[in-house]
């Protein structure tokens, strides 16, 4: 679980060299913290649906109290709709916007919810409904759908919670939903009432989150497993089962212990929406959602996916040595040199963005793909790298000005924005900011960017 247009991921140009370099950051939302992500294709139109974090940068616990909505023709621009939906809306709730989803059906749009109940101790599962996906909703029962002495398949206090929605080809709508353990029941047609009795599913290692989606006939039931959590999936020929494990789907990420998936087909293009910790400040309770495409394979199984801070259409670049050209800026153990044959090979892929302290057509950041919300940063004239804490002091050790190669002008060399007597260079294949004078300096401050 756990107004009007704003960009919200941004898509920027930027020219290094003679080289025009796009990108698009994960977390697409930037400016709050945003989790367990829902998402729902409605007229050529993605609406992505999200809890909101408001810890303190050193909370201990979940802050949450409403549910966002956001909207995108092109996965890469978002509208933020606001705030539609709160706990408050709902009468018998007293607390914990917790993982939520909506579903369309015959014009109405149902948004499923997880709360703390006011008297029935536990978390419960409500429906909110409206006309609109953007909103306004209202709560379409004035009382819990399914409470914590409905289901006694666990002792625990918050096993009622994530609930998952989904409508098969046939019409029947089935509500999935649990922590540490996974039940369903089939909703009536009216979509706020169940038919028949609560089941519990029997899957690997489950912890929470589960998202159920149909393709080319095979139903693929991913949840969160384990802890700090993975996602995890497995398939069936029925909405019921029985399931057969197919695997891990992402590793936990950095700085989140949960993680919340949704997975969706728009225009053609299968995409992975998840949550991490990546924003400045953030951590398990200033969580942020971010995107990742992909395509299945062959055999209709989902591939093993890596968090990215490129998503959805961002450029992965290295960044190549003048002088020893087979060799490129890697990290390794946080630390950052140059190498050959870099294993893994995700340690030498950097996107390049505005710089963190000056975002002028010159100045540049250098952020880990493969190590979302990480950039390359000089510390007593060593270069780590370092998770952006969004101090005044990180932005400026992580900015750069693009200068013309110092040994060569066609490539480029890389200023210093707070010490800009210095540069970025290698020395014994370490990277360290120094003075450059002699010929050799100049060599070892040189670079090309290779997309």
């Amino acid at each position: 679980m756990k107004k009007g247009l704003v960009q919200v991921s941004l898509v920027l140009v930027l020219l290094w060299m003679s080289a025009a370099v796009c990108f698009a950051d994960n977390p697409v939302i930037g400016n709050t913290f945003t989790a367990d992500p829902a998402a729902m294709v409605y007229n050529n139109r993605v609406y992505l649906y999200t809890g909101h974090d408001e810890a303190d940068v050193n909370g201990t616990g979940y802050v949450m109290k409403d549910w966002k909505v956001y909207s995108s023709t092109d996965m890469v621009n978002w509208t933020d709709h606001g705030t539609p939906l709160s706990v408050s809306a709902f009468s018998w709730a007293k607390g914990d916007a917790w993982a939520s989803q909506v579903i369309e059906r015959n014009g109405k749009f149902y948004w499923y919810i997880c709360a703390e109940h006011k008297t029935i101790p536990g978390k419960a599962i409500g429906v909110a409904i409206s006309d609109s996906p953007t909103g306004p909703f209202r709560d379409a029962l004035g009382r819990a759908l399914i409470t914590n002495d409905m289901t006694k398949f666990s002792s625990s206090y918050w096993d009622d919670i994530d609930p998952a929605v989904f409508i098969d080809d046939d019409g029947q709508a089935y509500l999935y939903w649990g922590n540490s353990v996974l039940m369903y029941a089939k909703l009536n047609s009216d979509m706020v009432s169940i038919s028949g009795s609560i089941t519990s599913v029997s899957l690997p290692n489950f912890t929470e989150a589960p998202w159920l989606h149909k393709r080319n006939g095979i139903y693929y039931l991913s949840y969160a497993s384990g802890w700090p959590e993975s996602i995890s999936y497995a398939t069936s020929q029925s909405p019921t089962g029985p399931w057969t494990y197919r695997g891990v789907i992402m590793e936990p990420t950095a700085h989140s212990g949960t993680n919340h998936q949704a997975i969706i087909e728009f225009k053609g293009q299968a995409y992975f929406i998840y949550h991490n910790g990546a924003l400045p400040t953030g951590g398990d309770y200033r969580r942020s959602v971010a995107i990742e495409k992909f395509n299945y394979n062959s055999d209709g199984t989902i591939p093993t996916l890596q968090p990215t801070s490129t998503g959805v259409n961002g450029t992965m670049n290295r960044i190549q040595s003048y002088n020893f050209p087979n060799m490129y800026v890697r990290h390794q153990n946080y630390d950052a040199r140059i190498d050959e044959n870099v294993s893994p090979s995700t340690d030498q892929y950097w996107q390049i963005v505005p710089g963190l302290a000056n975002n002028g057509t010159d100045y540049v950041s250098i952020k880990s793909v493969y190590f979302p919300g990480y950039y390359l940063r000089h510390n007593s004239f060593d270069f780590v790298l370092e998770k952006d804490n969004g101090t005044t002091q990180f932005k400026a050790d992580a900015t750069f000005k693009k200068v013309a190669g110092l040994k060569n002008s066609s490539w480029t060399s890389l200023q210093s924005y707070n010490y800009p007597t210095m540069y970025i260079r290698h020395i014994g294949y370490e990277l360290k900011l120094q003075t450059i004078s002699t010929d050799q300096d100049k060599q070892d401050a040189t670079f090309r960017l290779v997309n």
